[in-house]
């Protein structure tokens, strides 16, 4: 799993390496460096994923938003796109207030939470709802499961 960079601020109580936190000129470079596969601004900060040096054999899983999806599909058609959603804007909601986001920040993604959706739909990315983790995550395994045979020429 690749490990993104964000300008945003770490949210009380996220490990100190859930992302490469950097600041905005320590980001942008990396943007002038070719550092990111992907990079968008996402509502008040930046964020992107750095490329990959992936071992031959291995699967790449990106947690990343729709525009940096659209981004990569753009050069990589054939790949895996999955959209992973809440049941609902309610429960969204919720588990924004949980984690501690601030109540301008979960007006803010809830307000641009459909837009994805629509946007994800848009792009043929298969969707999954995470009601149940144990669930969502065993369809993500097929998933991946039913690509990897796709691209082997299985069927």
């Amino acid at each position: 799993m690749s490990r993104s960079w964000t300008t945003r601020e770490r949210r009380p109580g996220e490990p100190e390496d859930a992302y490469v936190f950097a600041t905005r000129e320590e980001f942008q470079a990396n943007v002038a460096a070719k550092g990111f596969l992907e990079w968008v601004e996402f509502l008040d900060y930046l964020q992107g994923t750095p490329v990959p040096d992936v071992p031959e054999g291995h699967d790449l899983l990106l947690e990343i938003d729709v525009g940096g999806a659209e981004q990569i599909k753009a050069g990589y058609p054939d790949d895996l796109y999955i959209f992973v959603d809440t049941p609902t804007r309610q429960e969204q909601e919720d588990r924004l207030r949980g984690r501690g986001d601030p109540e301008d920040k979960i007006r803010k993604r809830l307000e641009k939470a459909d837009h994805e959706r629509a946007w994800a739909e848009e792009l043929g990315m298969h969707l999954v709802i995470n009601d149940d983790l144990h669930r969502a995550v065993d369809e993500v395994e097929r998933l991946i499961e039913d690509a990897r045979r796709r691209l082997a020429g299985g069927s």
